[in-house]
């Protein structure tokens, strides 16, 4: 495989000193066994690869990139991400896992809904909370919410390829990933008593991994 993608656009996750990226202020805590970032949000692509005899033309796609490191995955978690909505320019991911910490485990959650040049954040260290969370052989839902707003998270499951994961010791870990999902986003805020609907769509082409066995 050879070629050469440019991303232009490029749109971080907002940091401040506080924090520093999509993990909050749990980004200065020593000993995690795994640490995660989000270089870009959403940007566009342009360039070619040529894989064997093939030659596949990139130009025009939306990309999202993040990054993991650290020493090891966590016990369990879902994670799920994607950049096409009827909206361009719009992004989802989230991720709900079990964390260990020292001789410890706690959960935690991340999602980030960009539309709009706005980030909803909705996280373990913004003071929301999960409502739901249901896993099925079909589908995953997902629902987080605080004082003032609520997502909820439906992706359909599809087939997937087969990842190597770091354990502690070595990539000996195996895990199922699909960009294929496709997952229904609800984002509502609270006005008053009652509940509005400010954003419903269905993103596509979507990035899902489910491992392990949550008891959020």
């Amino acid at each position: 495989m050879s070629g050469e993608l440019i991303f232009e656009g490029v749109t971080p996750w907002p940091k401040t000193l506080i924090s520093p990226g999509i993990m909050g202020w749990y980004a200065w805590v020593p000993g995690m066994q795994c640490y995660h970032g989000v270089v870009s949000l959403n940007h566009t692509i342009q360039g070619t690869l040529k894989i064997n005899a093939e030659t596949l033309d990139f130009s025009g796609g939306t990309g999202y990139t993040e990054k993991d490191w650290g020493k090891s995955f966590p016990e369990a978690w879902i994670w799920m991400q994607t950049n096409h909505f009827t909206r361009p320019g719009t992004c989802l991911t989230a991720s709900a896992a079990i964390i260990p910490w020292r001789s410890r485990a706690f959960n935690g959650f991340i999602a980030g809904l960009w539309t709009g040049n706005h980030l909803y954040r909705f996280a373990t260290y913004t003071g929301a909370r999960i409502e739901a969370v249901h896993v099925t052989d079909y589908e995953v839902t997902l629902v987080l919410a605080d004082h003032h707003k609520r997502l909820s998270l439906t992706a359909a499951r599809s087939e997937g390829g087969i990842l190597k994961a770091p354990t502690a010791r070595q990539m000996n870990r195996r895990i199922t990933e699909t960009l294929s999902a496709h997952v229904k986003v609800i984002m509502e805020e609270r006005k008053g008593s009652r509940w509005m609907t400010v954003f419903n769509d269905t993103g596509r082409h979507a990035g899902l991994e489910v491992v392990g066995t949550l008891n959020l």
